[in-house]
């Protein structure tokens, strides 16, 4: 239900799901044992934030000294300009600064800036952030805060998940290092998997069981009770997106050999069979991630999960469960006699005649187009360094 009222935000431009403070801590903690000075001497960049409400300038604001940041910068968005129909809510940070001005507090964006001991109080934390009105209403694609992202060293926040493509192309545009949340539906976006097929983006450390809860104003939380936290959504699938180097990334995956998987797996799909051949690609299709086998050297299907286990010293992606422009590895067209069947079987799916994906029929016999894999085989150093699994069969 949560994705539902997800979708629902997206469609209504009202995404705007503030990141909890935990979350961005657990996440950043991870850059920051990788590389203690990952954020020394860096401008960072928080676009698409809010930072009257947002936990991003506050995070950073609190970390200032400790990360040895050189700069943090945090831009807002207008409410004029959100089109909205809730009631625009002034704080009383605004309110009671000497810049407030009324024509401007609904029609402009905000920029925080933090650098300076601005109270002279020996350090610099998040008391010593100086604001201004935007020239503008803060749109990320506006010249105003292009500029400011061309003059900053790594973006981080968390956009509106209806601007996410907008987004990773402005993004992408800059050639800077980021980490921002999206969905794990934008993992086969053009505009991001080609950057993780390329190895120039991957996912971060991620949210405990791949969901969270974001503080939103405007929504009511469907999830169960034992999930249901006040003032906040459930949301499942959201993942973090970077280009900074953290240490899970590196960490191996231990696997099973394929004889042992199908003697012992956990999955029924794979325990007392062998692993299914698609028949419009020369590849196995491997369910779950777990089952991935160890000693076998051609093509595997995988679902998106697998990325939030992804080593590229182990392995390599190919492409996708689709054959299309961005990506091609060179998938069939569906066969009339699959599809047939298919539809003989109930299947429901938007399939057609000419369509290029990945299918297969499963060990009794049933056809089947599994739903989101990425195409991966193990690096040639990865078998060529051990020759123990890979010369046994």
């Amino acid at each position: 239900m949560a994705n539902k009222k997800l979708h629902k935000a997206k469609t209504g431009k009202n995404d705007e799901f503030y990141t909890q403070f935990s979350d961005i801590q657990n996440e950043v903690n991870a850059y920051i044992e990788y590389n203690p000075d990952v954020f020394k001497d860096k401008v960072i960049l928080l676009p698409c934030d809010d930072p009257e409400w947002s936990n991003f300038t506050k995070f950073f604001a609190q970390n200032f000294e400790k990360f040895k940041l050189k700069k943090l910068i945090s831009t807002s968005y207008a409410y004029d300009s959100k089109h909205v129909a809730e009631p625009y809510q002034l704080s009383l940070f605004e309110s009671e600064s000497p810049q407030f001005d009324k024509k401007k507090t609904k029609s402009n964006g905000k920029i925080f800036t933090l650098d300076r001991d601005l109270n002279k109080s020996g350090k610099i934390d998040i008391n010593d952030l100086e604001w201004k009105y935007l020239e503008g209403d803060g749109d990320f694609n506006s010249k105003e805060v292009i500029k400011l992202r061309d003059e900053s060293d790594i973006i981080i926040t968390n956009p509106p998940f209806s601007l996410f493509k907008d987004f990773m192309k402005w993004l992408n545009d800059s050639g800077k290092k980021f980490l921002i949340i999206g969905h794990q539906n934008a993992i086969t976006y053009k505009e991001v998997f080609p950057y993780i097929k390329n190895n120039k983006m991957w996912l971060g450390k991620g949210f405990k069981g791949g969901a969270t809860h974001f503080i939103n104003k405007y929504y009511t939380d469907y999830a169960t009770a034992g999930d249901h936290q006040k003032g906040m959504i459930r949301v499942s699938g959201v993942v973090w997106f970077t280009n900074i180097e953290h240490g899970r990334r590196h960490q191996p995956l231990q696997l099973m050999t394929m004889e042992d998987n199908i003697k012992y797996s956990k999955h029924k799909e794979i325990r007392g069979h062998e692993y299914v051949k698609y028949e419009t690609f020369d590849a196995i299709d491997v369910p779950n991630t777990d089952a991935i086998p160890k000693n076998y050297k051609g093509i595997m299907g995988v679902p998106k999960s697998f990325l939030d286990s992804y080593n590229p010293d182990q392995f390599e992606i190919l492409g996708y469960e689709r054959e299309d422009d961005i990506i091609q590895v060179g998938i069939k067209n569906l066969p009339e006699e699959f599809l047939k069947k298919y539809r003989d079987n109930g299947g429901t799916g938007h399939i057609t005649k000419g369509m290029k994906l990945l299918c297969f029929y499963t060990y009794d016999g049933i056809p089947k187009v599994p739903f989101s894999r990425i195409l991966i085989k193990y690096t040639q150093d990865w078998i060529v360094n051990h020759p123990d699994d890979f010369n046994r069969r």
